[in-house]
C-alpha cells in the first residue's frame, strides 16, 4: 500500500502474491514486480503472511534477495524501504 500514491492506483500484486500464484519466486521476472509511477518512481512491494501468521521478515528479505538478483537496483539514484515496525523475526 506504500505506492498506491505514487502510481496513482489500487495496490498493485506483491512479490510474495505473484511468487505463489506462478509457483515460486524462481518463476517471476523483474516486469512482473516493478511497476513505473509518478515521475519515473519505481515500485515494488514485497508482501507478507497474514497478520499473526508467519514471519514478514522473511517477505522483506525474498523481495530484497530477488531485486538484487535481478538487477532493480541498478541505474537508480536512491532506494527507499518502507518496512513493517514490528518485523521481530528477520
Amino acid at each position: 500500500d506504500s505506492t498506491r500514491l505514487i502510481l496513482n492506483a489500487k495496490a498493485q500484486d506483491t512479490v510474495l502474491h505473484l511468487a505463489a500464484t506462478e509457483g515460486s519466486v524462481e518463476d517471476l521476472e523483474l516486469e512482473d514486480v516493478l511497476k513505473v509511477g509518478y515521475r519515473g518512481i519505481k515500485c515494488v512491494e514485497s508482501g507478507g503472511p497474514e497478520p499473526g501468521v508467519g514471519c514478514a521478515g522473511r517477505g522483506v528479505i525474498t523481495s530484497i534477495n530477488f531485486l538484487e538478483e535481478n538487477g532493480a537496483y541498478n541505474d537508480v539514484d536512491y532506494v527507499s524501504y518502507d518496512v513493517l515496525g514490528d518485523v521481530v523475526c528477520g
